[in-house]
This record gives C-alpha cells, sequence and structure tokens, in this order.
C-alpha cells in the first residue's frame, strides 16, 4: 500500500511532533519485523543541512531506537549504487523541510525522485514535513515560488488536491488564496499530520488540527475540522 504522511510543521529538534514521530517509529518496526527499523533521511530542501540530519538520528535513534541514515545529493556526484542500498535497506523515508522547489529540481537532476517514486510504489512508507508534506500534491501553497511571499505551485501530483502546510501561520493569506481562486484545499497545522493511503486521507495525527477548506461559493471560505480515526 502507498502511504504518506504529511506533517504540517513543527520543530523537530524541539520534539515539537514527537506523537507523529512515535507514530512512524511503530509503523517503521512492525514493517521490520524481526530487523532493528531503519528510516532513512532526505534533507535537499534544506540543501543537505546535517545538523538538521542529526537532530533526525538524536530522536529516531535516540528516542526510539531505530537505525538512521542520509540521502545526500547537493554539491556531489551520487554513487548509484549505494544509494539504491540506503533506499533498499530503508523502512521509511523522511523528508525535511525547506525550499520545495530548490528540493523537487534537485531530486530530478539527481535521479533521486526515482528512488523516491520506486520505494512509495512498493510501500515503504513516507513521511515528510512542511516542503517534504505539500510536494506530492497537485497543487502547494509556498514560499519557495516567490521570493518573499507566498504562492501556488505545481507539486509533484501524486495526491490529487491543494494544501498550505503551517495552517496556523497562514491562516489569512491561504484562506484568501482558497477563495480567490474558488478551490477546495488542505490546512495542515504545526504539530498535526495527515496520513494518506492509496492517495486518501485515512487518519490524523499529532496535537494540532487538520482543516478542510472550500471556497467553491465565492463568498467565504467553509473550514471542516478533519478527524476521521483521529490517533
Amino acid at each position: 500500500m502507498r502511504r504518506l504522511i504529511c506533517i504540517g510543521g513543527g520543530e523537530l529538534k524541539n520534539r515539537e511532533t514527537l506523537p507523529i514521530d512515535a507514530y512512524i517509529a511503530d509503523e517503521a518496526r512492525q514493517a521490520a519485523g524481526e530487523r532493528r527499523a531503519c528510516g532513512l533521511f532526505i534533507p535537499t530542501a534544506s540543501h543537505d543541512c546535517m545538523p538538521y540530519y542529526n537532530t533526525f538520528h538524536k530522536v529516531y535513534t535516540g528516542q526510539f531506537g531505530l537505525k538512521t541514515d542520509v540521502a545526500l545529493t547537493v554539491g556531489r556526484e551520487i554513487d548509484e549504487a549505494r544509494m539504491a542500498e540506503k533506499f533498499a535497506r530503508a523502512d521509511f523515508l523522511y523528508v525535511g523541510g525547506g525550499n520545495t522547489l530548490f528540493m523537487l529540481e534537485q531530486w530530478r537532476c539527481t535521479k533521486l525522485l526515482q528512488y523516491i517514486k520506486e520505494a512509495y510504489e512498493r510501500g515503504v512508507l513516507i513521511a515528510g514535513l512542511s516542503a517534504g508534506a505539500i510536494c506530492w500534491f497537485e497543487t502547494m501553497y509556498t514560499d519557495s515560488a516567490v521570493e518573499g511571499e507566498y504562492a501556488l505551485a505545481a507539486g509533484l501530483g501524486w495526491v490529487k488536491g491543494k494544501i498550505s502546510p503551517h495552517y496556523d501561520e497562514r491562516t489569512l493569506d491561504f484562506d484568501e488564496a482558497v477563495l480567490y481562486n474558488k478551490f477546495r484545499a488542505w490546512g495542515i497545522e504545526n504539530g498535526a499530520a495527515l496520513e494518506f493511503a492509496e492517495g486518501k486521507p485515512v487518519k490524523k495525527l499529532g496535537n494540532g488540527k487538520v482543516w478542510l477548506l472550500d471556497g467553491t461559493n465565492g463568498a467565504s471560505v467553509v473550514k471542516t475540522e478533519w478527524k476521521a480515526d483521529q490517533a
């Protein structure tokens, strides 16, 4: 089953997403069986920031006892055989936050997107925060497209629909975009996550809220808190 866990935001180093991380770790252990589970961190959006990976390692190894690895591509040649081994060992992928459009371009240029897609198709759980949460959708609300402001941009289209991370920080401006364009969209707050299975929402995670926004009437945005199968 193809699964994505889309985390709206929160500082990993401050343990702001710990309930979500615990769920991901449990799912990885189930996938690994008797092996020690392994998580592969993909920090492309942060230009392969190693302190970010170190934080991921401290959480998932120090807190949950999993092995971790990292997929680095920025400013270096990729050893394709070694990269393939990293993905083959991974029980889940975790895509960090940062510059979403840079990340997608880098993935395409280095063939990393191919490895990610293959893992997704064979049922490896993919989790991502902020940039790593929104890139899978048809349309994403990001500050990577226009310097100094938020704008709509095309995502990978693996999941239908439109999305904004950090919705509790972007409520007014994203609501305005939803209403102006008369569309429906997801708004995921910091500290919240929404799990998708085969492109369908199945579970809400964390302490924040997930919202369904509807601006199709052209007069106001209708907001519904999404709680189905809340974990």
